[in-house]
């Protein structure tokens, strides 16, 4: 025995060699040392005994039956499993493959008997089934472990067999699943627990993720369940989104929408199949909200807006992107909406006191609608501002003109609400409201009126903010816009510079006089056109405009000065019984009330004749002395309106808490004639444009049709214009001769140079 183990021990070496693991050079040095060994195959196969395959047959039969039965096997599984490698080792695996088949479908066929029970209740079925797939399944599990050889050779080499587990699931589809009374009973059954889960019941998920899972392992889930299901699905929730339609409010029934889509999420994957995923969720989605989108939003869409519903807003956009078209049809409504709401601010002449500021706070409220809710969507974005746009040019010229009074409102100095910081905000949201106006001139003609007034009687709150909104608006409209508002600035800089030299040659006059004179010089392209208007100035005052008439004009040879007396004003100071006061006044309330320095008591004519003032505007500033809330003149009768016999007597017993009072300046308030004219002037200067505008495109293209003529000047205004409008001025031209039409074409013109 030692002797023949190392024999084993020296073949192990060679072999080892032989592969190429250790190449020691003694032995390749000595190939003669090595010996050459040849294993034979026995020259003839063992045999078997004849009962050997019969009988191991018969013990597996034996122990696939005892597995089937549920009994104790009375074999050792080792035993068995090498059973099966030996009779596979002998050429039986056909007929070993083809026995074992045949003893699992005579099983197979005997368990359909146990469901032909007419007593089964639909839920007791189910368990039934549930527990013979379990069995089945736990079965061919053992059987296959026993067979194992067979099936990863034998099997394995036979691509037309299916293997041990397929033959299983196989036998138990043809003989037990596909019995059209088990089927339809399985299916019912698994449908009525579906449909009482949906219903709130609590059912037994277990129970249907397991016959689930058999079904889709059986391969028969699509064609025998899946249909089926979805048919019964649309069905309830076709009724169910009917139903709750006409039951529910919008946002009520949104979130009952989600929750359904939830839960349906949840059953694939607690227990369908997760193909089922796509096609069960588009169902849910087409019936409860692609057959309701426009029903959906006609009820409620408004109301959420208007009620800022942020958390049912967000759930209509996710719900309404799911579904086809949801998004645009969402869309439409949302830019009807802004239309709409927008149209009620502008349109209506009783919102224009607050048109401005709701149009504001509104803007607020979509642009946050849009960042919470739509998700920042660019289609949401981009519809509002065209929706803006659309609205705020249904009522032309207005909203400009009352964009331009706002900010006005917000750049005096008596408006203390905001900070710097604030106003700078504000001045932001306005220029983007400003965006969509088309006539940017009559903003401009309204603001370069009230930026006049805030410049000539100092009212500015703030010059960094006046210059801050200038540099907006020259952004946004370009230089020319804001080349006249700019030259104003320019002048109120240059006439600081002129009062300082004035006020020195006027120490080294002999006669400076007693009163403090204070002059703006305004270049008349600059600023708005003002109608002079003569009044009779005490003789003080006559003499200083002519002392600085005399100073400018030396300076500045050539020029023309024209005294503005509508925008003059001063400070008085005035002794009542009590108390000294100042008062601060329009130079039209301070004739007035000089007057009194001659006398106690003066009529509506004799105030009129002595000052000069025009009729309207004396009524307007005898109103202020006397029937304001700062009445330093007594008038009789007492009244509100000035009538041509009333008589003004000076108040000796006036009382104010305020040293300095500013007495309300009539002028600064805007007539509605005053609109008129604004507006007629911003059409005037709208008609030179337009016949600049014809005779520049004409003279560089010579000869052009009416309509590319009218193509052209579309491109190149800047503001709404009429094609009937446009006519008119080409008619104009043609009739003083810088055009002329086509002698053979009406509707061709040639450029006469």
């Amino acid at each position: 025995m030692a002797h023949e183990a190392q024999k084993k021990a020296n073949f192990s070496t060679l072999a080892g060699h032989a592969n190429g693991l250790t190449k020691p050079s003694a032995l390749i040095s000595k190939p003669t040392a090595s010996k050459k060994l040849i294993i034979k195959n026995f020259k003839d196969k063992p045999k078997l005994p004849d009962s050997y395959t019969q009988d191991t047959w018969q013990k597996l039969q034996e122990a696939v039956n005892a597995i089937e039965s549920s009994t104790s096997i009375k074999y050792n599984l080792e035993e068995l499993y090498q059973a099966v490698e030996n009779l596979c080792s002998y050429k039986v695996s056909h007929n070993l493959y083809k026995q074992l088949r045949q003893v699992c479908e005579e099983h197979m066929k005997a368990q359909i008997d146990q469901f032909r029970e007419e007593s089964l209740d639909s839920f007791l079925f189910l368990k039934k089934v549930n527990r013979c797939w379990k069995d089945h399944c736990r079965q061919m599990i053992m059987i296959r472990s026993i067979f194992l050889f067979l099936d990863r050779t034998y099997v394995l080499q036979n691509s037309m067999l299916p293997s041990i587990w397929d033959m299983g699931l196989e036998l138990f589809r043809s003989h037990v699943i596909s019995d059209r009374m088990v089927q339809n009973k399985t299916i019912d059954g698994i449908l009525k627990l579906i449909e009482q889960e949906r219903s709130g019941e609590a059912v037994d998920r277990s129970l249907l993720r397991s016959l689930l899972g058999m079904l889709s392992d059986l391969q028969v889930y699509k064609e025998s369940f899946e249909a089926k299901f979805l048919e019964e699905t649309k069905c309830l929730y076709a009724a169910e989104g009917q139903r709750l339609m006409q039951e529910r409010e919008v946002p009520e029934y949104l979130h009952h929408v989600n929750r359904r889509l939830e839960e349906e999420v949840d059953r694939v994957i607690t227990y369908l199949d997760h193909g089922t995923h796509k096609p069960l969720i588009a169902c849910v989605e087409k019936q409860l909200l692609g057959e309701h989108l426009t029903a959906i939003l006609q009820k409620g869409l408004k109301n959420m807006l208007d009620e800022n519903r942020d958390l049912e807003l967000t759930l209509m956009y996710q719900l309404f992107s799911r579904v086809k078209d949801g998004k645009m049809i969402l869309l439409q409504h949302w830019g009807e909406y802004i239309k709409n709401f927008g149209s009620g601010l502008v349109v209506n002449p009783e919102k224009d006191k607050d048109m401005v500021q709701e149009l504001l706070d509104f803007k607020d409220k979509v642009d946050h609608i849009i960042e919470v809710c739509f998700q920042k969507n660019e289609k949401f974005v981009n519809t509002m501002k065209e929706s803006f746009e659309t609205f705020i040019n249904r009522r032309a010229n207005k909203p400009a003109e009352l964009i331009a009074k706002y900010v006005d409102s917000k750049l005096r100095s008596g408006n203390k609400e905001a900070t710097d910081e604030e106003l700078e905000r504000l001045l932001d949201k306005i220029m983007i409201i400003f965006r969509f106006i088309h006539g940017k001139d009559v903003f401009e003609a309204f603001y370069k009126k009230d930026l006049a007034k805030r410049l000539l009687v100092g009212k500015s709150a703030s010059v960094d903010s006046e210059k801050s909104m200038l540099s907006k608006l020259k952004h946004e409209c370009g230089a020319a816009f804001t080349s006249k508002l700019e030259g104003m600035f320019k002048d109120m800089e240059l006439s600081k510079d002129v009062m300082v030299q004035f006020k020195q040659h006027m120490q080294n006059h002999s006669d400076p006089g007693n009163i403090d004179l204070t002059v703006n010089i305004l270049t008349m392209g600059y600023w708005p056109s003002y109608t002079p208007m003569d009044v009779h100035l005490p003789a003080e005052m006559v003499k200083l405009q002519e002392i600085f008439k005399t100073f400018y004009l030396g300076k500045h040879s050539g020029r023309r000065l024209q005294w503005q007396s509508t925008l003059g004003h001063a400070v008085l100071k005035a002794d009542f019984k009590e108390e000294k006061k100042e008062l601060q006044v329009s130079l039209f309330q301070t004739l007035v009330l000089l007057l009194f320095n001659k006398g106690e008591e003066f009529g509506f004519e004799e105030i009129k004749i002595t000052t000069g003032i025009e009729d309207n505007e004396l009524r307007r500033t005898l109103q202020s002395l006397a029937c304001g809330k700062a009445r330093v003149l007594n008038k009789s009768p007492k009244s509100k309106d000035v009538e041509d016999g009333d008589k003004f007597y000076f108040n000796a017993d006036f009382k104010h808490k305020l040293y300095r009072i500013k007495i309300n300046q009539i002028q600064m308030k805007e007539t509605v004639e005053e609109q008129v004219n604004t507006t007629e002037r911003v059409f005037q200067d709208r008609q030179y444009q337009i016949d600049a505008a014809i005779v520049r495109i004409m003279k560089m293209r010579k000869t052009l049709t009416h309509n590319l003529l009218v193509s052209e000047l579309y491109n190149q205004l800047k503001f709404p214009v009429k094609p009937g409008d446009l006519k008119k001025r080409i008619e104009s031209l043609i009739d003083r001769d810088y055009m002329e039409r086509d002698k053979d074409n009406s509707k061709q013109y040639h450029y006469l140079a």
